[in-house]
């Protein structure tokens, strides 16, 4: 896959490039709008990847005019910001994904894997979906809410990682301890597996 990386900030795109370039992913980089769009004139990308906060712009006023120009090439987001009104307006827009600052290299390959080369992923009788975003248990499609549903993808997509609370804190509409407890509970009743408390750190969901 060939990948376009839009960041205007050079030492995490160069770290980025060098990152995915040994995962066996192509990847330009532009540090601005006008860049990025010439390279998208000549060249053709399996994946853009556009910082959405920019100096001179924004990345979706850039993925605006591709898509008037028939452009429908797949977009992961990256922000500072959890706007949601930018968000949806990226979603709106074809963007498939979004990855908040600040993240690991691994967790943006996860992100790319998941949505483009890793669309099913399997954890016991466990089959999700990434593209649809549906949750399947023993073949059958199963709601577990909107809030433990990202609680859960979370670690799934960290699965043998521990992922901290402020993390899953994102993931609620209220913020709270106990609240963060009760959604962990709910999706360990509800789907059957282990989600380990590491006390002072956060919490994993181990590897199988």
């Amino acid at each position: 896959m060939k990948l376009l990386l839009l960041e205007d900030d050079q030492i995490l795109s160069e770290t980025l490039q060098l990152f995915l370039s040994r995962e066996g992913y192509g990847v330009d980089t532009a540090l601005n709008i006008e860049e990025a769009e010439e390279l998208t004139f000549s060249q053709k990308y399996d994946l853009y990847l556009f910082d959405i906060n920019l100096p001179e712009g924004s990345g979706l006023s850039l993925l605006g005019s591709l898509r008037n120009a028939e452009d429908r090439t797949p977009v992961i987001f990256i922000t500072a910001l959890t706007d949601m009104n930018s968000m949806a307006k990226g979603f709106d827009l074809g963007a498939v994904d979004y990855i908040k600052k600040p993240f690991s290299p691994e967790e943006l390959l996860i992100r790319i894997d998941a949505k483009f080369k890793k669309r099913s992923i399997h954890y016991g009788n466990i089959n999700y979906d990434s593209y649809a975003r549906i949750l399947r248990l023993s073949g059958e499609i199963i709601d577990i809410g909107n809030v433990q549903f990202k609680i859960f993808e979370k670690l799934l997509l960290h699965q043998g990682k521990i992922v901290n609370k402020e993390e899953l804190y994102e993931c609620l509409d209220h913020i709270s301890d106990t609240a963060l407890r009760v959604a962990l509970t709910k999706i360990k009743q509800r789907l059957g597996i282990t989600i380990k408390n590491i006390r002072g750190r956060g919490y994993i969901l181990e590897k199988l």
